[in-house]
């Protein structure tokens, strides 16, 4: 509530992805790719194979210039976005890791120097040195991801950090050792493909051997992802385990990918790089990069969907506002506590739409847009101002993975009012079932489904009077359910969709 909001027309979080999933990605290409050189390098001594050195050297270019510019120009932009979209978390961060980070950018200094050096001095420094180099250019940039993935875990589990605030409590989290390893072996495996790539440039002759020897990485590092996978899984907060369960198709969709993506790179490995490298082609080097951006991509989606609704889990709620400052805001309301609003709800002068879209913008906007991605216009199609507020009461009820609303009475009639602005309706049909229907969608859908994993109701062959009397009195069969705000004939237009209906 510090700080002014910066809209985009689209969820930030959805810039943060698309920014961060690339930068992952060359990241961790980054960190295999060095021990991937160096390792090569000493190979092509070893078997005094002058046509494997020269491939490494090229390699050695397309590296530098794929990590060096764009894998830190990506770096800089996760900074420059998660500062204008979470400045309360990004502050957060800073201040609980300060040390962490700059022993990171010391890490990262190191790492950027030996990479200009190992590829452009080939010819200027003997064997020995240059392989040296090639070690400190690896030994910084894993060191790197040693710092960086402390404070990445610590976000889904800060652990003791919660209670004590201490730097090592929170760094040493109970994800931090399952998620070093998963990284590691990405990296690995990433070191492959774009192993892979690179041979695409040589003669048929070479381009077979180092197809082979990329394969190797690329099996070795895809391999362990399952087991290690289940490990950190293991280690998750239990209401992140939960989402897991099928309620959430997003979630499903996400592993379903990541486990499609690392099917197919595995294959794709074993059949073409290790039994036939003569096969080895452009188009499947294509696929296996575009499987790599899968299971990266997924990997990332679901640690970032596994933290709902917090961004710091139990410390900082997704939208950027501290746990401790709701009490505080529903006292006082959200104009006393931030000067980022014009206006108050309070005020029967003021705008309470144009003040109601501020609120939107403040508490909604980190995952939500009007219109688009989490479009809030077709899930408050046919609210009504009273029920819109109703939800904003229950909002945790209503989906786990959403923070509580931060506000005082006034604060969510006037979002309530916004909200049920964007999508009026009135419920219409030729029959009972077919309004009831509609009726189901606009005042039970978010919580309930009808044959669905989602809180299923099953009320076929309940008398239809019977039903449309517990619409009455639902806050007494459930607390955390909002009252029912529809007309009477909306309501029985409800009971008989479902009496009629079944799981």
């Amino acid at each position: 509530m510090n700080y002014p909001v910066w809209q985009l027309g689209f969820p930030g979080g959805l810039l943060i992805a698309a920014v961060a999933v690339l930068h992952v990605f060359i990241s961790h290409f980054a960190i295999g790719g060095g021990a991937y050189l160096v390792l090569t390098e000493r190979r092509a001594y070893s078997q005094n194979d002058s046509e494997l050195l020269g491939y490494v050297r090229h390699h050695s270019k397309f590296f530098a210039l794929l990590t060096v510019v764009l894998g830190a120009v990506t770096g800089v932009g996760i900074w420059f976005t998660i500062g204008l979209v979470s400045p309360e978390a990004t502050s957060s961060l800073i201040h609980t890791f300060v040390w962490g980070w700059a022993i990171e950018w010391v890490f990262f200094f190191v790492e950027i120097a030996a990479a200009l050096v190992y590829a452009y001095h080939w010819d200027t420094l003997d064997r020995q040195t240059h392989l040296i180099v090639g070690w400190i250019y690896f030994v910084a940039a894993w060191a790197s991801l040693v710092v960086i993935n402390g404070i990445i875990t610590y976000m889904l589990t800060p652990g003791r950090w919660l209670e004590t605030g201490k730097f090592w409590d929170g760094f040493f989290n109970p994800t931090y050792w399952p998620s070093l390893w998963i990284r590691t072996a990405m990296a690995v495996g990433l070191a492959g493909i774009f192993g892979l790539v690179t041979a695409m440039w040589e003669p048929p002759a070479l381009r077979e051997r180092v197809v082979r020897w990329a394969g190797w990485w690329l099996v070795l590092g895809i391999a362990p992802l399952l087991p290690l996978s289940r490990w950190y899984f293991h280690d998750f907060p239990s209401y992140s385990r939960a989402y897991f369960s099928g309620m959430y198709p997003q979630v499903r969709h996400a592993l379903l990918g990541a486990a499609v993506c690392t099917g197919v790179a595995l294959a794709l490995a074993l059949l073409f790089a290790l039994l036939r490298p003569k096969v080895m082609n452009p188009v499947i080097v294509a696929v296996l990069l575009v499987a790599g951006i899968g299971v990266m991509g997924s990997g990332e989606y679901l640690r970032e969907f596994s933290r709902y609704p917090y961004v710091i889990n139990s410390y900082i709620y997704a939208n950027d506002i501290r746990i401790g400052q709701v009490e505080s805001i529903a006292a006082s309301g959200v104009a006393r506590t931030s000067p980022w609003v014009e206006g108050s709800a309070a005020d029967p002068r003021a705008d309470q739409r144009h003040y109601g879209r501020q609120l939107f913008a403040l508490e909604c906007g980190s995952c939500h847009s009007v219109d688009g991605y989490r479009g809030m216009r077709k899930f408050a199609r046919g609210w009504d101002a009273k029920f819109a507020g109703e939800i904003l009461l229950h909002l945790p009820v209503v989906r786990e993975t959403m923070p509580p609303f931060a506000g005082d009475a006034h604060d969510r009639a006037a979002l309530g009012s916004y909200l049920a602005s964007l999508a009026p309706a009135i419920p219409s049909g030729t029959n009972d079932k077919e309004i009831g229907q509609q009726v189901f969608a606009i005042h039970c859908a978010m919580c309930h489904s009808v044959g669905g994993r989602r809180r299923p109701l099953d009320l076929k062959g309940t008398d239809p009077e019977a039903i449309a009397g517990m619409l009455g009195t639902l806050s007494d069969i459930n607390p955390n359910m909002p009252p029912f705000t529809g007309t009477d004939a909306e309501g029985r237009a409800l009971a008989v969709y479902l009496s009629n209906s079944s799981q």
